[in-house]
């Protein structure tokens, strides 16, 4: 049975509109914390779920309804403030509470918001259990008795608890002394977060991206507007620049001759790390957009790749079947999960420069002879629930775009999961057989359905 309000990132929308409204939030942070508190019978303790928020300006109104409904439900609650994805991750693992929550919309405008949650061991919760909560939804709100409900409470020093955390993931042989980084924190929840991990690692740091005022997040910054942090590494003569999304769970990097390089070169990158410093690396995972010349590499490198489902949760899913530890998305979620539960931009950062350090290679240098296959995306809007995959003109446009490229390219086509849109994506040995193809399908898609 699919969920009806949980999507690839947890429950996400336009604010004010549903789900994304006042009340809906209290019901869910009710819904799951009765959830929590059926799991939590069985072993006897009192659960606590730690709550954090990226810099939108409609994380006040989110937080306090979470709060309260969790609250009703009874169970305590610990705020941590503005905290990246990560972040809250790894503090509910580490303060061994019962859960994580996140108010995010990730690399979204300001306008939209989502609530995502993690369980005690750090990783997002399960479908099962997504679906125990959508489950609960739908019976009547209650409210414990007065004696039963939970508290709230700030937790002290979230930033540097965390800020500790990332730090120790680099290795203990090696700074970042004489290194000038341009680090972008998107306006959003790593503000006050990514510029002190480099920095006291020793790096020359300077931050773009840290004024947030709850309507500026990943407006014209971030891992999903580079140009800023391109503009930036030049106009201070930087050696790299990273940037992050919102919630810094993504990662992008730029080099001192402004080369961007996204999620699928960086996983190339750590794999060949990891080879060089372990031996052997069984596996990696990418997703159906993965470049197919990074595939090739890595495969070049006698390493299998498996293509999960686009989204991190199912990259992670595939490295859990396989055993294997390094996954990515060209969108700049990376997991390696020797480090981490889940995707964390910072870490991701970090994992590079070492690779960096180790190699006494540039970037560029580590990728010598990986060249992309030009990609054409083009995003479309589409009603919601609108059903493409069943339009017989857009079926007949990917048909004869496959028929075209003959085996010399990849059509993928697919509905996001945290917003009303179709992605057109093309890639093809020619970079004009990408952007033809990919705008053909698009343009059919618009006379369709849009």
């Amino acid at each position: 049975m699919g969920r009806r309000y949980f999507g690839t990132d947890g429950v996400r929308g336009k604010v004010g509109s549903a789900p994304i409204t006042p009340d809906f939030v209290l019901r869910l942070g009710y819904a799951a914390g009765k959830v929590l508190a059926g799991a939590a019978a069985t072993s006897g303790s009192r659960p606590s779920v730690l709550i954090g928020k990226d810099t939108r300006i409609s994380g006040y109104m989110l937080e306090a309804s979470l709060e309260a409904g969790l609250s009703a439900a009874g169970i305590d609650v610990m705020l941590a403030g503005p905290m990246t994805t990560p972040g809250i991750a790894y503090l509910t693992r580490a303060l061994r509470l019962s859960a994580g929550v996140v108010i995010s919309a990730s690399h979204n405008p300001f306008y939209d918001n989502g609530i995502k949650f993690f369980s005690a061991d750090g990783n997002k919760l399960p479908d099962d259990v997504e679906r125990q909560i959508e489950e609960q939804l739908d019976l009547p709100l209650d409210c414990a008795p007065s004696e039963q409900l939970g508290r709230a409470r700030r937790l002290d020093d979230a930033g540097g608890r965390y800020i500790e955390f990332c730090k120790s993931t680099f290795p203990q042989a090696y700074n970042l002394r004489g290194l000038k980084l341009v680090v972008d924190c998107a306006n959003g929840a790593a503000y006050d977060i990514a510029p002190h991990v480099f920095h006291e690692l020793g790096a020359d740091v300077i931050p773009i991206g840290v004024s947030p005022n709850g309507f500026n997040i990943n407006d014209g910054v971030g891992a999903t507007a580079p140009d800023a942090l391109v503009r930036a590494v030049r106009a201070n003569q930087a050696d790299l620049g990273i940037a992050l999304d919102g919630d810094a769970d993504r990662l992008q990097v730029v080099d001192a001759q402004g080369r961007l390089f996204n999620g699928d070169e960086l996983l190339y990158v750590l794999v060949k790390d990891r080879m060089a410093t372990d031996g052997k690396v069984e596996g990696a995972v990418g997703t159906l957009m993965t470049n197919l010349a990074v595939e090739q590499a890595i495969e070049r490198l006698g390493v299998k790749f498996v293509r999960a489902a686009v989204g991190d949760r199912y990259v992670l899913e595939q490295l859990r079947e396989h055993g294997w530890l390094l996954g990515a998305e060209g969108s700049g979620h990376i997991l390696s999960l020797d480090r981490h539960t889940t995707g964390d931009g910072i870490v991701s950062a970090l994992l590079v420069l070492a690779a960096m350090k180790r190699s006494g290679r540039t970037l560029a240098e580590l990728l010598d002879g990986v060249t992309l296959f030009p990609q054409k995306l083009i995003n479309v809007r589409i009603a919601q629930g609108a059903d493409w995959e069943g339009n017989g003109a857009i079926q007949q446009s990917i048909a004869d775009a496959e028929t075209q490229l003959n085996g010399k390219g990849r059509v993928l086509i697919r509905a996001s999961g945290t917003e009303p849109v179709l992605r057109v994506m093309v890639e093809a040995r020619e970079q004009h057989d990408a952007v033809h193809y990919a705008e053909a399908i698009a343009a059919t898609v618009k006379r369709a359905i849009a």
